[in-house]
């Protein structure tokens, strides 16, 4: 009588199939979440300024980059004109007059840019302006070189 081993024919398996789902719901996460952050479509030098940060919840952002033009709310002005500008802060803004407005406008941009974005907020009714800007980086304490 021939007695067989019956554990040679197990081989072990691995069941992929779960780690497959796990890698999908986490390349869907980080496509998703990659989306999330509008500020790092455009690259702006902001001024420097000794202040506390003040957090407002959900305010109204106006961008002006380094060659003068405008995005309200990752849109951009076509146009860099007032009038331009003044209809798409209105069309995306709606009624909200009171909601607070973040101006971040690059340390490069012409003056003049500035300005009109001031003058198209004024013009609609907003009051409550806030400027973007970088902390100032401290002095090291070793008295450098």
């Amino acid at each position: 009588m021939r007695i067989r081993d019956h554990r040679a024919d197990d081989e072990p398996e691995i069941n992929l199939v779960p780690m497959i789902d796990v890698i999908l719901v986490l390349i869907i996460f980080f496509v998703v979440t990659a989306t999330f952050d509008g500020r790092n479509v455009l690259k702006l030098e902001l001024p420097r300024a000794s202040g506390e940060a003040n957090e407002a919840s959900q305010p109204l952002s106006i961008l002006v980059n380094a060659s003068g033009r405008y995005f309200v709310h990752d849109r951009e002005v076509l146009r860099d004109d007032l009038e331009s500008l003044k209809a798409t802060i209105a069309e995306v803004a709606g009624n909200e007059r009171d909601r607070q407005v973040l101006l971040r406008a690059d340390a490069r941009t012409p003056h003049q840019a500035v300005v009109t974005a001031y003058d198209a907020l004024g013009q609609l009714g907003f009051r409550r302006i806030l400027i973007a800007t970088a902390p100032t980086p401290k002095a090291s304490a070793g008295g450098g070189r």
